[in-house]
């Protein structure tokens, strides 16, 4: 079992618009992503990586997903969040995110 990880950090809210669907997510920086990609353990389907997230007032379950174009990894933030916390595309919000 690997060490429990913790991380901070601000990003961008951003939309990715499907044909079907729409999705929220924030990019987790590079130098963060390549510490997950590293030292996370076991990764799940499609190289995602189980986490703990808050933002704000919010905490939830969740996985982030790798982005080959960036070497990124993209961390989904649902509506109850952004509804909670009253977030919306293009705002800056604070992250912690733990793994383990």
């Amino acid at each position: 079992m690997e060490p429990e990880q913790y991380y901070s950090f601000e990003a961008e809210l951003w939309l990715y618009a499907a044909a079907k669907a729409a999705w929220h997510f924030v990019t987790v920086p590079a130098d963060i992503s390549h510490s997950l990609r590293f030292f996370a353990g076991s990764k799940n389907g499609f190289g995602s990586i189980r986490v703990r997230v808050r933002i704000g007032n919010s905490s939830w379950d969740t996985s982030v997903f790798p982005d080959k174009a960036s070497g990124c990894y993209f961390l989904p933030v649902k509506a109850a969040v952004r509804k909670a916390e009253a977030i919306s595309t293009g705002d800056r919000v604070k992250v912690e995110l733990s793994t383990g």
